[in-house]
């Protein structure tokens, strides 16, 4: 009698795919957080191969901060038009217009943080009840304490120590009027898996993953792109270098590193080679030893 074996990969796709029936089994209005990240891209994916052969029953949503990467909103629209599923929208300018937030102010403004209002006000105004995230354990240490579903009080704020007990994939997505989960089938994964699995399915992603030439500046340890955004301050100079991004956030935020890396077959060689974090490059991340902690507990992704 022959042995069955899964590879590794089908696996950890076995299970996400498991996970999003489950999103879409226990709850009414669920959405998939899109930013252009090759996470929330791998998650789509996931989401299309789970409900095949009909289309993905549930919208993407997408918090526009309005200092988005250009070809990141390139291939959003590329994939929405290509998936023929809705798309809803989260301005922060539109936050910000309307009082609801402040913009920050200096060199290392961002408008991380202001995400969070606008991400709850869409929730809230849509009724989503499940917002599905491409969060992984490997990323960072609060996300580590994540499990597949995340609950969130009325106010979206997370309590990792008031979360539901996940025992034999048994997972729990009752809440009050109100309250609502976050899901994320790909906890698992590690940015290794991510990249292999990529590879293996000849995934889309957009170009900025890829060694290109462009223009940087040093600054918090990486290189930050050049944009209109950008404020320089004395003794900066903008330099043009070949690099790539691990990950993909605001065009202020985001570091990259300087690479040859232009195949995937050379991004998972070089990521296998890799000590750092791939949000190791965020600058966001850098303010404060608990800073994404501080903003999951406000409700951030």
């Amino acid at each position: 009698m022959s042995k069955y074996y899964l590879n590794y990969l089908d696996e950890l796709e076995s299970e996400a795919i498991f996970v999003l029936r489950e999103v879409w089994a226990q709850f009414d209005n669920p959405v998939i957080l899109f930013s252009g990240g090759k996470d929330s891209i791998l998650v789509t994916h996931l989401a299309k191969k789970a409900f095949f052969p009909a289309k993905i029953p549930f919208p993407l949503m997408h918090v526009d901060t309005g200092h988005n990467f250009p070809e990141t909103i390139q291939f959003r629209d590329e994939t929405l038009k290509e998936l023929g599923v809705n798309l809803i929208v989260g301005s922060v300018q539109e936050s910000i217009d309307q009082g609801r937030v402040s913009e920050e102010k200096g060199k290392s403004a961002t408008r991380n943080s202001l995400q969070i209002t606008t991400l709850l006000d869409a929730i809230e105004t849509h009724k989503v009840d499940c917002a599905i995230g491409g969060g992984r354990r490997d990323e960072e240490k609060a996300r580590a304490k994540e499990r597949f579903f995340s609950h969130r009080d009325d106010f979206g704020q997370w309590d990792p120590k008031n979360q539901r007990p996940e025992l034999w994939n048994l997972f729990n997505g009752k809440h009050f009027e109100g309250e609502h989960f976050r899901a994320f089938p790909i906890s698992n994964w590690t940015e290794m898996d991510v990249w292999n699995y990529i590879k293996r399915e000849n995934i889309a992603i957009p170009s900025l993953y890829f060694a290109h030439e462009r223009e940087v500046v040093w600054r918090s340890d990486s290189w930050i792109p050049n944009s209109e955004f950008l404020k320089l301050e004395d003794g900066e100079e903008i330099v043009k270098k070949k690099v790539r991004f691990r990950t993909l956030g605001d065009i202020t935020i985001t570091g990259g590193i300087e690479s040859d890396a232009d195949t995937l077959e050379k991004i998972a060689q070089e990521v296998s080679g890799m000590r750092q974090t791939e949000r190791g490059n965020r600058t966001d991340d850098k303010r404060s030893e608990s800073a994404m902690e501080d903003r999951k507990r406000q409700g951030y992704f």
